[in-house]
Parts: C-alpha cells; sequence; structure tokens
C-alpha cells in the first residue's frame, strides 16, 4: 500500500552561512528535487512544506504533482513544520515524514520502509536507522497518532512522539549511514562531495 509522504523543506538552512543546502546538486540535480524524485518512485501522494510560496524551492516542484504546504511561521521550529504538513495529509492508515536533507536516501531505501511497515504491522513507529541500529529516518506513523502532532512546539521536532512510543517502535536498518547523513554547512558539503566525488 502506498502512503502519502511529507517531505519537511521549510527550514532556514541557516548553518549554510547564506546559501540554501536544499538547492545544493548532487549528481546535477538539486537535493529537494532528488529528494522528490525519489519519494514518486514509492508513492505518488507527496507533500513538501515551504515557508512560502515565492522561495527559491517551489521552482524545483515544478513538473511534478507534489502538493506545497506553506508554513509561514516555519522560523518558530520544525514542530511547526510538522504540525501544519501533517494536517494538511488526507485520511490515511499511516504516512511518513522525510527530512528533506538526507542527502543519501535511495527510493530503495523507501521501499524498505514500507515495505517493513507491511511486514510487520504490530507497531505505531516505523523508524530508519544505521545498520548499527541508531535511530535516524525517515519515520512512518501509524494514523492513531496524528492528534498528537497538533500538540507539538518549539524546535525539537517529533521528539515528543517517538519518545513516548518507543516501546512501539520498529527500526528499521537502512545502508550505511541514510538514515542520518545529513550536510548542514559548507564544510560538510565540501568534505562529503571529496569523499564521495560528487
Amino acid at each position: 500500500m502506498t502512503l502519502p509522504i511529507l517531505i519537511l523543506a521549510a527550514g532556514q538552512s541557516s548553518r549554510m552561512r547564506g546559501t540554501d543546502k536544499l538547492l545544493e546538486k548532487i549528481d546535477g540535480v538539486a537535493l529537494l528535487r532528488r529528494q522528490i524524485d525519489a519519494v514518486r518512485q514509492v508513492s505518488p501522494d507527496v507533500y513538501i512544506t515551504l515557508p512560502h510560496p515565492d522561495h527559491p524551492r517551489a521552482a524545483l516542484l515544478s513538473g511534478t504533482s507534489a502538493r506545497t504546504v506553506i508554513v509561514p511561521d516555519a522560523a518558530d521550529g520544525m514542530a511547526v513544520s510538522l504540525r501544519t504538513g501533517v494536517a494538511a495529509l488526507p485520511d490515511c492508515p499511516a504516512f511518513m515524514v522525510l527530512l528533506a536533507d538526507l542527502a543519501a536516501l535511495t527510493p530503495a531505501d523507501l521501499d524498505t520502509m514500507l515495505t517493513t511497515r507491511d511486514e510487520r504491522p504490530d507497531h505505531l513507529i516505523w523508524r530508519g536507522a544505521t545498520d548499527a541500529g541508531k535511530p535516524g529516518h525517515p519515520v512512518i506513523f501509524d494514523a492513531i497518532l496524528r492528534p498528537a502532532f497538533a500538540e507539538l512546539s518549539g524546535d525539537t521536532g517529533g521528539a515528543p512522539i517517538l519518545k513516548a512510543q518507543k516501546d512501539q517502535t520498529c527500526l528499521v536498518p537502512l545502508p550505511d549511514k541514510h538514515a542520518l547523513l545529513d550536510l548542514d554547512t559548507p564544510e560538510d558539503w565540501a568534505a562529503w562531495r571529496r569523499a564521495t566525488g560528487r
């Protein structure tokens, strides 16, 4: 079963010191567009949070079926994006939340997440993890948890929900550090490019 997938892309990218990490290119494709294309391979229901309709990131949605969720107060913290984004999703048995800056994530990883939920339905959360078992992203939430998103505040993201449902969480190992690799600074990008040649 395909599920709606929410890509969180309303952050300020403040640690990039004037550039936007989601516009950085990997193999010639901007990171956010790369994520959108990956998600569209596993689900037709793609939602993306953006801080305003005219943000440069909005141009990357051109030619896709992705739906924009505007979060004008996104600067108040990730919780706002989660509250607003999850509220915009359609009725569904579960949904996936994906951080837009996971540079190593692949369509195969997303498919692994969805397949694991189908094979192990006796949980409320399915969370991507490193091959060593360290929790990361993306995360699939059962729809029963949707009301909890309305209570989120600050910049802790979904941490309160993840903590409360730790015993109901299924960790899904993904290759290497796909579940954790985010590139937040120019130095991060430079080091990653040196290491990968990309």
